[in-house]
Parts: structure tokens; C-alpha cells; sequence
């Protein structure tokens, strides 16, 4: 029995990105804060024990981070490199004045691609 199938283009979507890592670990003051995460690979030869960072399988290296406030997206910042930078003046914008330890972040981080859109989405709380 044939049945009627539709590509979607799954296979060719980036994965989504792994080990967010706060870069505020310590106490801080407020001030601009450094989201930094790390690629994952759909290439091959990604699961290469021996290299020091993935290869990049999309054209361009592209990523947009989702800063959440509950269902809301409040603010993407876009950026072509493995972390981003969420200045005080963005978060005085967003929030009405710079996070502070102890507050909290939810953010969503996705790989671009030129073939699909964005990849499979990372989502992460991050506590400040």
C-alpha cells in the first residue's frame, strides 16, 4: 500500500547547542552578562575524539538567543559565535534594571541554518 509522504527537512536540522555555561558563576555586581555555550555537529567526522572543537556542517555559523519571560519572548539576540552578550542597558530595557545575583534566566539558544531555519532548540534556566 503506498502511502503519501512529505519531506520536512529534520535530518538536516543543526542539533541543538550543549553545556550553556554562566559566565557569572561567582558573586558579581550588576552589569552586562556573557551567555556562552558549546556547538554540536551533524558532520561525521564530529564525533572525533581527538579535535578540539566540532566541525561546523552549515554554511555560515549562525546562532539566536531567546531571552523568556515566562511564554514571552522578550528581547533575540543574534550573534555568529558561541556566546552572546545581554548588555545592562538590554537588561534595564527588558526587565527595568540589570539582573542581580539570585535572580533568574530563561533563555532558548538555537543554531542557524540556510537550508532549514533554526535547529533544535536548547532551553535553559540560568541562575544568576
Amino acid at each position: 500500500m503506498a502511502q503519501a509522504f512529505t519531506p520536512a527537512g529534520v535530518g538536516l536540522r543543526p542539533f541543538s547547542v550543549a553545556h550553556v555555561e554562566q559566565l557569572w558563576r561567582r558573586p558579581r555586581t550588576p552589569g552586562d552578562l556573557i551567555i556562552r555555550w558549546t556547538r554540536r555537529s551533524r558532520a561525521l567526522s564530529a564525533d572525533n575524539w581527538r579535535g578540539l572543537e566540532v566541525p561546523l556542517a552549515e554554511e555560515i555559523e549562525a546562532y539566536e538567543v531567546e531571552i523568556i519571560d515566562a511564554a514571552i519572548v522578550k528581547r533575540v539576540l543574534s550573534t555568529t559565535t558561541t556566546s552572546a552578550l545581554y548588555t545592562a542597558a538590554q537588561q534595564t530595557a527588558d526587565w527595568g534594571a540589570p539582573l542581580t545575583p539570585g535572580d533568574t534566566l530563561d533563555i532558548r539558544i538555537s543554531q542557524l541554518s540556510a537550508l532549514v531555519g533554526r535547529g533544535a532548540a536548547k532551553t535553559v534556566t540560568l541562575i544568576l
